[in-house]
């Protein structure tokens, strides 16, 4: 498997990009300016390499991860038993919900988990109801109870 079954069109300008903004962006006026500076692009490219990696779907999310409970909103984990043959059509239906933030696939019982987040409790349990009306399956809700920083950094390939 090369580079390019994984992520089509990915050049080594993107893989740079990419490794470059797992992480802080600067707090500059122009932090595209600033990071495309670093990496030997100019600003308008950084711009328009973000935009066509997330319209590729090599980028799925591209924004800042908060501590929603500091705000007094909520995240929780949630998982369903989606049948194999579901899967794609569930995954579409729960992925359209705005306050979800994002859905991997498990090779376990409840092989869809994703992350709900919203502004309250009572919302966060809206959304869950939402996905069991629009699925038909039952919604597994796992609330944080504690949170542990992991930065996890995955070595993009060409970088």
């Amino acid at each position: 498997m090369t580079r390019a079954d994984i992520w089509p069109g990915l050049d080594p300008g993107d893989a740079r990009l990419m490794t470059r903004l797992h992480g802080d962006l600067p707090l500059t006026d122009h932090p595209f300016g600033t990071v495309g500076a670093e990496i030997g692009m100019d600003e308008d490219e950084v711009i328009e390499r973000l935009h066509r990696l997330l319209a590729q779907g090599v980028l799925t999310r591209f924004g800042p991860l908060f501590q929603i409970e500091r705000a007094g909103g909520r995240f929780v984990l949630a998982a369903l038993e989606v049948p194999a043959e579901r899967f794609d059509e569930v995954a579409a239906l729960v992925n359209a919900l705005p306050e979800v933030a994002h859905n991997y696939r498990r090779e376990h019982a409840f092989n869809m988990w994703f992350v709900v987040g919203a502004e309250s409790l009572a919302q966060v349990d809206a959304v869950l109801a939402r996905v069991t009306e629009l699925t038909g399956l039952p919604v597994h809700a796992f609330p944080k109870e504690r949170e542990y920083f992991v930065e996890l950094r995955l070595p993009i390939p060409g970088a």
